[in-house]
């Protein structure tokens, strides 16, 4: 589904990303883990190129997306993105967040959008703040409503981009079980997360990350149980 081929990125004279080649495949649920500066979250935001690689090529679907020629909207509908700091329009209600890119984007109309979006509001126990602005909200609720938001687009893969890293344990709790009961769906998931027991919970592939470069990809099974490398070794000691 995902194959990404020889990344390189440089920001402000250091290699952020070196060489990074993988494959991800359809309704994989992936877990991308590894020090603070390994490069984790600039890797994922080259996926759906909100950073554009210096080198390297990325395929969805067997379309090359890091070509000039692809139209970036239709892949960033494809492959929608969690951030940490939740990007909610604060002007809007929670119910006009879920409902606008579908009916902008997607030519889904109002009402089926509407019900749609009550459906997964419902789901995670948030209908009653659909006519709240996200001010009025905790932070986790606004990271749902933007967990819910991604949903409501149908994609087929979900980015997170260390999607509890500002909340409290409590908050991040709620977060981590949206998504973790996401892991039961078709969605290809790809989650950038500083939370080492819940990567090891939901993920079947984690790909752990150092200095740029990937260090090993595997099951969980393979990662956690690793023995033949110090320094997944030393992080997961310490992570724990």
């Amino acid at each position: 589904m995902i194959e990404v081929k020889h990344l390189e990125k440089t920001y402000k004279g250091i290699r952020v990303l070196k060489n990074i080649t993988c494959k991800i495949e359809k309704k994989d649920k992936v877990a991308i883990i590894g020090p603070s500066g390994a490069g984790k979250s600039t890797f994922l935001r080259c996926l759906n190129l909100l950073e554009r690689p210096d080198s390297g090529k990325i395929f969805l679907d067997g379309v090359e997306i890091t070509d000039e020629k692809v139209d970036l909207k239709e892949v960033r509908q494809k492959m929608n993105m969690v951030f940490q700091y939740f990007n909610l329009f604060e002007n809007k209600t929670v119910l006009e967040n879920i409902t606008l890119a579908p009916i902008k984007l997607k030519n889904v109309s109002k009402e089926k959008a509407t019900i749609k979006a009550l459906e997964l509001l419902d789901k995670v126990g948030l209908k009653s703040k659909r006519n709240y602005k996200p001010r009025q909200l905790s932070g986790g609720q606004k990271q749902r409503i933007a967990i819910l938001r991604s949903i409501a687009m149908n994609p087929k893969v979900i980015l997170f981009d260390e999607p509890t890293s500002s909340l409290d344990p409590e908050m991040t709790d709620e977060v981590l079980k949206v998504i973790k009961d996401l892991t039961k769906s078709d969605i290809t998931l790809i989650c950038v997360t500083h939370e080492i027991n819940f990567a090891k919970s939901m993920a079947n592939k984690i790909i752990f990350m150092d200095k740029g470069s990937i260090l090993k990809e595997g099951s969980p099974e393979e990662i956690f149980n690793c023995e033949d490398n110090e320094r997944i070794k030393n992080f997961l000691t310490k992570s724990y």
